[in-house]
């Protein structure tokens, strides 16, 4: 050892002799410099401030960059003005730092780092020199420069690195020597300082240097501490006698008897209280709802907030594992739902999670926790500073999910997905990754339900938290109410349109299944799958692909509802059926109604009581074998049937007969009983309108050949003959009026109302894109046909009026045929008083009967007859003139209602029923002559 240090101290002292004899700046000044060969004491300085700066430890206080080192000295002689050296410089740095291997410098940080200070230090010495020994020193150690050297002949001073002098002052050696050593922190043994030669004499001080732990250098640190020597900046030297820890561990005892409780016990018991367990100190205080440290216990201020915020997370856990526990234990018995055992599931293993932290914190509570001293913060063991850190993240895990379980207590299924979603819209990205890896798991039951109901038709629904709800109805029903949205249950990351589409595919399919007995869904569900780019298969739909799922909901409700309309046209005919139901139940099929209503009609003017509904069946297969109707779709004849509504007594058989038509599933989920009733009262209101047709029809036949026949009352008295033909006239201008009305009412029914309607509703059946789609045009079809038609809520009072008017139409039929049945009685009298006396007593054989009849004719005389006939047609021709009258007044109110309903067909209808303006004109004039 000896011979090695011998070795070191002959080298140190051949590289300092170079550096002072072969300095630039002594050869350039040796002719204005009488001795410029350093001298013997300089020699022995720099030899003695070497072997410090060796044996020192000393470290640089910025990283170890090495390109961040090169690109300093770059920028440095760049701002300097020197770029040209800068690109040296970098040249020579690129050669430097590329060459590698044997001989090549390893450490190139350290070396631009020298370089670095060399000229910094030059830098500085030429800007601003010193003037003392210790400042001088101290100034280049704190700036990371080389150590002085001394020059006591031209009171300068030298730089090792570069053999420079300049005068320090007038100290000499030897106080030269002790300022420096009080600078450097260093101190000297004036003994050995004295013995010390060039020779050899350092190796005793050289292995003083070398060991640090030698208890001189104790007592030479109290010393320059007594002379008032300060800084120490360059050498860090160990405590050989341990005076700091033994100053720790004073203050460590202090804080023991200030604390009854240590830190170890404490941040033991606050593991203990994270894992819900009440601790020796730290216990569960039920009216604080929290883990507390009693006041009894005496700890600092700091220390008892501390211990309180960490205790924080074990009222959390506390929270969370209740709910967890809580739900699982009572899920065999209770409906806690898929979505709920997946979110316990998820609550279970982010606890483990957090009980695999606490099984490593309470590893390192195990440890001893050292004394405040230099190696502190490097040791393994655990402190409530450190407790804090490590807490920091599952705190706000913890935090989170408490607020999660506040929030589901009483939610399940698509609500409680809905409200754990509202919480993944944050901006905190630990909070985010956290809610979407939860929500993950959560959202995947309702996700695949979702799946299997748009795919398959399948509601695997078992705890009722999906938000389609399913509920057993009649075939006929299934697709108006046998599912529905549950709003509810709609988590928020689903819209309400996206949910309508869901809910609409699944019941197409179930429709296809149950209704239509078809399976060609199972082949568009498919094609919509590959289309959406997902599979089939469970779990390929995720919570956060919000765009898959709308993708694969669009291409599957295109595809199933384009199938669903196609087996509803082609394979059940609906657009056939619907046209159908216009000929007959809309009496669309002119010559069948018409025929109907001949052969029908004695049937039907009997009570309604006696009218078999067999023989009326009869009649309408009648009427259909001999008109056009016979060529129709057997099928849909066959569901054309004879209806017998409920009756009063007094009823006839006009106003009870109807028809109807058989809609078999699945056209009964259009054409609906509700629909069917619809289009009953549309019937009846057109066949009463039909029947007023043909009783005005009826009287026409009967006035047209007894007006030919009046000729037979010329030998009547001039002023019977006058009244009769008055009686007609007024019955033929009433007919008139009526027929007029009646023709364009029936008009504007028939083309206005149902063909501008049935052309509305092929047009919309070309564009509907879904069975919705097609109930909605054939609903806007039947809206329209009632709201034209006067049968609408909003046409109430014009409805009834229309009504009174065709009961006076049938009243005036009744008073047309009382009359000429009156004229034909009168016809017959007149023809029996011109026959012979035989044929005379003959026909009152034979007229016995009728002659006993209170108010007959013919049992009388011909003066009797004349006053008879004179009296009867003036009876009729009042009754004529009343009814004039009322139906005027009736139908002058009818007319003026028009105008004012909303729906502006109604306003046309005025229009053909006053074309030429005579009503206006005749309201006019009425209201001229009112006082």
């Amino acid at each position: 050892m000896a011979d090695e240090d011998q070795r070191v101290l002959d080298l140190v002292k051949e590289l300092v002799h170079r550096l002072l004899y072969t300095s630039p700046q002594s050869a350039t000044s040796s002719d204005s410099n009488p001795n410029p060969s350093p001298s013997e004491q300089q020699l022995q300085q720099a030899f003695k401030y070497a072997v410090r700066i060796l044996s020192s430890r000393m470290t640089p206080t910025i990283a170890a960059d090495e390109a961040s080192m090169a690109e300093s000295i770059k920028r440095q002689l760049a701002t300097q003005g020197k770029s040209s050296e800068a690109l040296t410089f970098a040249d020579l740095y690129s050669k430097f730092s590329s060459k590698i291997g044997p001989g090549s410098v390893k450490n190139k940080w350290a070396l631009l780092y020298l370089i670095k200070t060399i000229s910094e230090d030059r830098k500085a010495r030429k800007s601003q020199p010193l003037s003392g020994v210790s400042v001088g020193v101290f100034s280049s150690a704190v700036n990371g420069g080389l150590p002085m050297l001394f020059d006591g002949q031209s009171n300068g001073y030298s730089r090792v690195g570069n053999g420079a002098s300049k005068s320090l002052g007038t100290l000499d050696n030897s106080d030269n020597l002790r300022a420096l050593d009080g600078n450097l922190g260093y101190s000297t043994n004036v003994g050995k300082v004295e013995k010390f030669s060039v020779d050899g004499a350092m190796s005793d001080e050289f292995r003083n240097l070398r060991r640090p732990s030698d208890n001189s250098r104790g007592m030479r640190g109290r010393e320059n501490t007594e002379k008032g020597w300060h800084g120490g900046v360059l050498m860090v030297s160990k405590d050989p006698e341990n005076l700091r820890d033994m100053a720790y561990r004073e203050f460590a005892n202090l804080l023991k008897e200030e604390n009854e409780v240590s830190e170890e016990v404490l941040v033991r018991d606050i593991l203990y209280a994270c894992q819900g367990i009440d601790g020796k100190y730290v216990k569960f205080d039920a009216n604080a709802d929290g883990y507390v440290l009693p006041d009894l216990v005496k700890v600092p201020r700091a220390t008892r907030i501390m211990v309180r915020k960490l205790c924080e997370l074990g009222w959390l856990f506390k929270k969370v594992n209740g709910y967890s526990s809580e739900s699982m234990d009572r899920f065999p018995a209770e409906d806690v739902g898929t979505v709920g055992q997946a979110f316990c599931a998820v609550l279970q293993d982010e606890l483990s999670e957090y009980f695999k932290l606490l099984s490593v914190l309470e590893a390192q509570a195990m440890n001893p926790m050292p004394l405040v001293s230099e190696n502190a913060n490097s040791g393994n063991y655990l402190s409530l500073r450190r407790l804090s850190v490590w807490f920091a993240e599952p705190l706000v895990k913890m935090r989170l999910m408490a607020v999660l379980v506040d929030s589901c207590k009483v939610l399940k299924g698509g609500a409680m997905a809905g409200a754990i979603h509202m919480h993944a819209q944050h901006g905190d990205p630990l909070v985010k990754d956290f809610m979407k890896r939860l929500l993950h798991r959560v959202c995947s039951p309702l996700f695949e339900m979702v799946r299997t109901w748009v795919l398959e038709g399948e509601l695997e629904d078992i705890f009722a938290e999906f938000f389609i709800v399913s509920q057993p109805v009649k075939a006929e029903s299934l697709w108006r109410e046998g599912y529905r949205l549950h709003a509810a249950m709609l988590p928020s990351f689903i819209s309400p349109s996206l949910a309508q589409q869901i809910l609409r595919t699944g019941k197409s399919i179930n429709f296809l299944r149950v209704c239509c007995e078809d399976r060609g869904w199972a082949d568009a569900a498919m094609e919509a799958a590959a289309a959406a780019g997902t599979t089939t298969t469970r779990g390929s739909l995720k919570y956060g692909e919000t765009d898959a799922l709308e993708s694969l909901v669009t291409e599957a409700a295109k595809r199933i509802d384009k199938h669903l309309l196609d087996v509803i046209y082609k394979r059940y005919k609906f657009k056939e059926h619907c046209f159908a139901i216009k000929r007959y139940l809309l009496l669309g099929q002119g010559d069948f109604v018409q025929y109907l209503m001949d052969i029908v009609g004695p049937e039907l003017s009997e009570p309604a009581n006696t009218i078999s509904a067999f023989k009326l069946a009869g009649l309408l297969e009648s009427a259909i074998r001999s008109s056009n109707a016979q060529y129709d779709d057997r099928d849909m004849l066959d569901r054309l049937r004879v209806k017998m509504m409920p009756h009063n007594p007094g009823d006839r058989g006009w106003d009870v007969f109807s028809l109807e038509y058989d809609a078999r599933v699945p056209l009964n989920t259009i054409l609906s009983e509700s629909v069917m009733a619809r289009y009953l009262r549309i019937f009846n209101f057109l066949w009463r309108l039909r029947r007023v047709e043909h009783a005005l029809t009826g009287a026409w036949k009967a006035m047209k050949p007894n007006c030919i026949a009046s000729h037979f009352f010329s030998k009547l008295p001039q002023a019977v003959k006058l009244q009769l033909l008055l009686t007609s006239r007024k019955c033929q201008v009433l007919w008139d009026e009526m027929n007029h009305f009646v023709s364009n009412l029936q008009y504007y029914i028939m083309f206005e109302v149902l063909e501008v309607s049935w052309s509305n509703l092929l047009r919309e059946m070309e564009l509907a894109k879904d069975l919705d789609d097609l109930l909605a045009a054939h609903e806007k079809y039947l809206f329209s046909i009632v709201e034209k038609s006067m049968l609408g809520e909003r046409s109430q009072a014009l409805n009834k009026t229309l009504f009174v008017l065709l009961d006076f139409i049938l009243r005036f039929r009744s008073h047309v045929d009382r009359l000429y049945e009156g004229i034909n009685e009168l016809q017959s009298r007149s023809a029996e008083s011109s026959l012979t006396s035989q044929d005379r007593v003959k026909s009152r054989g034979q007229s016995s009967a009728k002659s006993s009849e209170p108010g007959s004719w013919l049992g009388e005389g011909r003066k009797a007859l004349t006053n008879r006939a004179g009296e009867f047609l003036q009876n009729i021709g009042q009754d004529i003139d009343a009814i004039t009258k009322e139906y005027s007044s009736l139908f002058e109110g009818f007319i003026s209602q028009l105008p004012v309903q909303q729906h502006i067909d109604l306003k046309f209808l005025m229009f053909r029923l006053d074309f030429t303006e005579f009503y206006s004109h005749l309201r006019g004039n009425i209201g001229e002559r009112l006082p």
